[in-house]
Order: structure tokens, then sequence, then C-alpha cells
């Protein structure tokens, strides 16, 4: 019977540990659905600003009341410095960077925009490593790995941007939304383009700010420890700040009308699925396993986005798209194999048998406790 409950704990250990990996594939599979409806509703001329202040209402009516019934009372007292902070990342990391990106989508293309997105564990890990919250030893085969990862993914996103060699189709179930769009990727000429060029940098821009959004979270949690009602305050705050926005740039009444069509799917996706659920998760696994953890697994929305419009969408893959997944997804797993080996080595070090630790490693500790 004991031997059977220790089978049970070691099993329940195994699960927590694989909990974050778990997440994050939830995570960006549901990026990719986003991808797809979002791209449709655009399609059918909704305004991206309206999009975004719909998206972030429906969040918010979702999550205020699951943050009051199950956070309110154990939330630690929110000061008027960690409410200006979470303002701040709200308008930043979700406010602003949903804003531009839609505007670069105008720019550029879908594939583009997708592939250019993948830029932002190298943006992430950047700013983590430029506050300190990420190291990179060179001088050790995990610091290594993780600087090779981060190369091999900006080589994969940059594939995909720019190589599209022979076309290939899958078997196609059925065109999803009922109208098709060509399927060709943008002509290399396109890229010289003044219209490209802004676009690119707008998309660098939006990038930018998601990921400043990621590695600030990391510093806001640590004091303010209720992520459920964290989560609901940047949706909140995000919803006044989009309207703000949308307001001033979109004033047409027909604009702003939600049928049952498309656009509301869309919206109650992206409200309800998206922002609501997503976010919670982004901000555990941060809390969990930090900021660039979660930044590596944004390839594997691409990967999903391009099967499912592959399939759903009748787009053809192209064996760019292909080489890029598979240098995304080497990147990936390049750092991630990085972060796990340093993690060991500094857990062995926290555990090591007294006899093997020597006095100046003692004082160390000493110190750090004090």
């Amino acid at each position: 019977m004991h031997l059977k409950f220790q089978n049970f704990l070691q099993q329940e250990k195994k699960m927590e540990k694989k909990k974050p990996y778990l997440a994050v594939i939830l995570v960006q599979c549901i990026y990719a659905g986003m991808f797809l409806v979002s791209k449709a509703a655009f399609d059918g001329g909704m305004n991206n600003f309206i999009f975004v202040f719909y998206r972030q209402a429906a969040a918010t009516v979702l999550l205020i009341p699951l943050a009051l019934l199950f956070e309110w009372r154990t939330a630690p007292p929110l000061s008027l410095g960690t409410f200006c902070k979470i303002f701040m990342l709200s308008l930043i990391g979700i406010t602003l960077s949903l804003d531009i990106n839609g505007v670069a989508l105008v720019y550029t293309s879908a594939t583009l925009a997708a592939a250019t997105t993948n830029c932002l564990p190298v943006i992430t890990f950047f700013i983590a490593v430029l506050l300190r919250m990420e190291a990179l030893r060179l001088k050790t085969i995990a610091g290594l790995a993780k600087l090779v990862g981060i190369l091999i993914c900006l080589a994969g996103a940059l594939t995909l941007a720019f190589y599209k060699g022979p076309h290939f189709k899958l078997f196609c179930l059925h065109h999803l939304f009922g109208h098709h769009h060509s399927p060709t990727l943008p002509s290399p000429t396109s890229s010289v383009g003044e219209a490209w060029i802004k676009g690119c940098l707008l998309m660098l821009l939006s990038n930018t700010c998601w990921g400043l959004w990621l590695v600030l979270q990391g510093l806001v949690l640590k004091n303010y420890h209720s992520k459920l009602l964290f989560t609901a305050l940047q949706c909140l705050l995000s919803t006044f700040q989009s309207f703000a926005i949308a307001i001033g740039l979109e004033r047409d009444p027909y604009q702003w009308r939600l049928g049952w069509n498309l656009r509301l799917l869309a919206v109650a996706y992206c409200g309800i699925v998206v922002t609501g659920v997503t976010y919670y998760l982004q901000a555990w696994v941060i809390e969990a396993k930090g900021p660039v953890f979660l930044a590596m697994s944004t390839p594997l929305n691409l990967i999903f986005t391009i099967f499912c419009s592959a399939v759903l969408l009748c787009q053809f893959i192209t064996a760019g798209s292909l080489l890029g997944g598979v240098l995304l997804i080497a990147g990936l797993y390049s750092v991630l194999w990085g972060k796990t080996k340093e993690q060991r080595m500094m857990d062995d070090e926290n555990c090591l048998p007294a006899h093997h630790v020597d006095k100046g490693c003692t004082e160390l500790k000493v110190v750090g406790a004090s």
C-alpha cells in the first residue's frame, strides 16, 4: 500500500512538470484559431480598432465576475503604484500591440505577419537579458544552445518570409468561411515597396510591445499574486483604452454593428477564449517558467496555422513554409534544452551533500539568505 502511494506521488510530480508544456501548446492552438477567425473578419470589412475593443470588452465581461468570485477576498491590496504598472502593461502589451499589429496587416500579407511574429522570442530574450531576468552564459553548453536556438528561430522566420519554393496542397475538407482567397504568397518584388517596409516596421514595433509585456508581467506578478484578478484588470483597462482609440478613429455607426455573423463569432472567440483563457494561462506560465519559456513556444502557433489554413481554408503549403517550420521547431527545442540543462545544474548546486559544500559556498548562501 505504501509503495502504491509513493508511485502515485511520483506520477503527480511528473504531471506537475509537464503542465507548463501542455499549457503553452494549448495557448498556441488557441492563437492559431484566432488567426483563422480574425483574418476572415478583417476580410469581411470589420475595422481592426473596433475589433480590438469588442474582444477586450467580451473578455472583461467574462473575467471580472470570475475574479471577484474567486480571488477578491484573498487578493493582495492594490496600491497606486501597482495599478499604474498594470495600466501601462495593458496599454503597451495589449492595446497598442493589437492595434499596431492590425494596421501592419494592411501593408503586409498574413503569411509575412505570421512569420515576423516568430521574431518575438528573439525580442523577448534580449529584453530579458537587458533587465537581468535571463542569463546568457556563452562559456557553457546550455548558454550556447540557447543562443543557437534563437538564431535558428530567426532563420526559420526569415525563410518563411522570403522563400517560397515548390507548392503543395493537402487534403482540403471544406473551406471554413465559404469564400476563397489567393493561396499564393507575396512575390519577392513586393518586399522593395514602401508599404512593405512600413508594414514590417510596424510589425516589429508590435512584437516589441508584446515582448516587453511578457517580460514586465513577471516583475509585477512577484508583488501581485492574484493572476485571475490581474488578468481581469488588464482586460478592463485595455477595454477603456481601445475604446478611446477606436471612437477617435472610426465614427461610422455601421462599423460598430454586430449581428449574428462572422464578426460576432470572431469577437466572441477572441474575447472569451483568446483574451480570457490564454492571458490567464500565459500569466501562470510566466510565473512558473519565466517569460522566455512562453515566448519560445510562439513558433508552434505558425505551424498550427499553416496546417489549419491548408486543410480548412484550402491554401497551398510551400516548401519554404515547411523548411521554416522545421527550423522554428529545432530552434525552439534547442532553447528549451538549454534552459532545462541550466535549471538542472542550479538544482544540483542547491542540493549538494554537506561534505561537498565548501566554506565559500556556505558563506555565499548565508549572505544570500540575510
